[in-house]
């Protein structure tokens, strides 16, 4: 009998995933958030060269000689200086990339901000939000990238549990891991904390009870 295995393609890198996942978008309007070495930026500026796209980044530091085109404006800023940057970006974007100061409570606040301009039925990807590779005598062992990491991940989760109707979310776990988030809905309600069981009075003593060799 004759079998067939579905193929799952793997990507270069994150970057590659993300462009699968917006390519099809005519006339693309993009933010982004922390450019860095431009990795991401170029191939976004790619992107909106080809289907007649725009992108917006914005960085902290000065990046500005990253890349040449017409299909980019950068802006040297702080992404959280809200009051000069809602004035020089496009009104209503596509997609949302946030990848600069990776700090919960940053990544918090400038995603209910820019999520206002986000369309309905846009994407926005949050990068770093998995701790795995960061982990203890993982490849990339680093304490704290693995705190912060941990954290920015179990902040969306607690953005998403007050929010169901309002967006969908996705989990993309290779190398730091991306959150994808798809909009359904304008309006955000503010995030709560999740109370877990974890660390009740009976879940310590079923940890106890399985450590408990049987006789």
């Amino acid at each position: 009998m004759n079998s067939t295995t579905q193929y799952i393609p793997r990507y270069e890198n994150k970057v590659e995933y993300i462009i699968e996942k917006i390519k099809h978008k005519e006339k693309i309007q993009i933010l982004e958030l922390g450019v860095s070495k431009g990795i991401s930026t170029k191939k976004f500026i790619k992107l909106c060269e080809q289907n007649d796209g725009f992108l917006t980044s914005i960085d902290i530091d000065d990046c500005s000689e990253v890349a040449k085109s017409d299909k980019w404006n950068f802006i040297h800023s702080s992404d959280d200086n809200f009051e000069f940057i809602d004035n020089v970006i496009p009104k209503e974007i596509d997609f949302l990339f946030i990848d600069s100061f990776h700090e919960s409570n940053h990544v918090q606040k400038v995603f209910y901000h820019y999520y206002n301009f986000l369309r309905e039925g846009g994407i926005c990807i949050i990068d770093d939000i998995s701790w795995l590779p960061y982990a203890k005598n993982e490849y990339r062992d680093n304490s704290h990238n693995e705190y912060t990491n941990r954290l920015t991940f179990y902040k969306i989760l607690e953005i998403y549990n007050q929010n169901k109707s309002q967006f969908n979310l996705e989990f993309f776990f290779e190398g730091s891991g991306l959150a994808i988030i798809t909009k359904n809905k304008h309006f955000l309600n503010k995030p709560k904390k999740i109370f877990s069981r974890e660390f009740t009075f009976k879940s310590l003593v079923r940890k106890i009870l399985k450590i408990i060799p049987k006789k």
